[in-house]
């Protein structure tokens, strides 16, 4: 058993939000170790798999706001490792023209300036070969959005968090949490003290927070993550410049249906469903729910006819969401030293280095650099139970 080590801070959950949170807390020299129950890296939670969208085109304008500094950070991250972890490819947005969440998206847009191209029935195929845009449906492009290369992304960010030096345990679940002034954390493989702790471990957010008296209105669902594979391979490839897309609602449903360019299987374009069914993070295989495989089979079929509407592989990731799919950035009721991230509502991935700063900010006790009131866990009021 290890023992009698104290930290700085520990940080439970080596995801995108955990390993960011460690980074930052080792660029300002404080002694930071990073918990994760399972063998890095892994495909059990929510922060695997090869690409995720990043973009500016959201309905709020906080969201719009911390990306600004977001595209800074990760141009920075690239720097330091000398790697790429981003590729523009525009993020095409479509919807009814006169709907309440087309218009959210393309209002917030305008307002904040971020640079885009609004498309018509008459040019867009002329834009965006291959794909139908439904009658009434309006169409934009987020110009500076694009992928992600997530694995590549934690990969490099754990990477430097261990050259500040920075120690990852892997391997070592979560027994129990003892708050204090100093909070010990025991694990399968030893005790751990720090005069802070941060929890960023998704789906399992409630069964860590259980520990020290709180309940958080979470829910954790399964995602299917579908592949379609080209009739005529390179139709919709990143490198023929075939943008991401995400359609707000349609004719199958008034749920968010997203897409990237094919890239990581050759020939195989990811299009999912921005929703699933609940599941225990622990358990999730036996929820084997494929109805929305149905709602995406029907959207293929009517929009993007270069695509057979049946999908050829299918993988699957959690989401872990709050009653309004805004994040819980918050610190601790009764013990101000201890912080959680948490409800990334399957969107999070992209701010990863901004929620790192912020959650290291909390964690030493300064002001955040944003305001918070969306991700406090105040607004939740009846929903959040707690034992204290």
């Amino acid at each position: 058993m290890s023992s009698e080590v104290e930290y700085d801070c520990i940080v439970i959950g080596a995801g995108v939000q955990g390993s960011f949170t460690a980074y930052q807390l080792a660029k300002r020299n404080k002694k930071t170790l990073l918990l994760e129950q399972f063998v890095l890296p892994h495909t059990r939670g929510s922060s695997h798999g090869q690409t995720r969208i990043i973009r500016k085109a959201y309905e709020q304008d906080f969201y719009t706001q911390m990306m600004d500094e977001c595209y800074k950070l990760w141009s920075q991250l690239e720097r330091e490792a000398g790697v790429t972890l981003y590729r523009q490819t525009g993020l095409l947005v479509m919807g009814p023209e006169h709907s309440d969440s087309y218009l959210l998206y393309k209002n917030t847009m305008e307002r904040n300036n971020v640079p885009m191209v609004i498309l018509t029935p008459e040019n867009f195929s002329q834009h965006i070969p291959n794909v139908i845009l439904a009658e009434g449906d309006g169409a934009l492009v987020d110009i500076n959005a694009g992928v992600l290369y997530a694995d590549r992304a934690l990969k490099t960010v754990q990477g430097q968090f261990q050259k500040l030096g920075g120690v990852i345990r892997d391997k070592e679940k979560v027994t129990d949490i003892t708050p204090g002034p100093v909070v010990t954390v025991s694990t399968s493989a030893g005790v751990y003290r720090a005069k802070s702790l941060v929890i960023t471990v998704g789906p399992w957010a409630n069964k860590l927070l259980a520990h020290i008296g709180l309940q958080l209105p979470l829910e954790v669902q399964k995602i299917n993550v579908c592949y379609w594979e080209e009739k005529v391979p390179g139709t919709y490839d990143m490198k023929k410049r075939f943008p991401c897309f995400l359609l707000t609602e349609g004719e199958e449903s008034d749920r968010h249906i997203y897409g990237l360019p094919s890239n990581e299987y050759p020939g195989l374009v990811k299009i999912c469903y921005h929703i699933g069914s609940e599941t225990d993070p622990d358990h999730r295989d036996k929820q084997t729910d494929r109805s929305d495989i149905g709602i995406l089979q029907r959207f293929v079929a009517r929009c993007f006819p270069g695509l057979i509407p049946e999908p050829a592989v299918v993988e699957s990731c959690m989401y872990t969401l709050t009653p309004d799919s805004h994040f819980v950035l918050d610190c601790h009721p009764a013990y101000s030293n201890i912080v959680f991230g948490a409800g990334f509502s399957g969107h999070g991935f992209k701010f990863g280095p901004i929620i790192g700063k912020l959650l290291c900010e909390l964690s030493l006790g300064e002001v955040p650099s944003y305001d918070l009131s969306p991700f406090r866990i105040r607004r939740f009021q009846g929903n959040t139970k707690s034992a204290l």
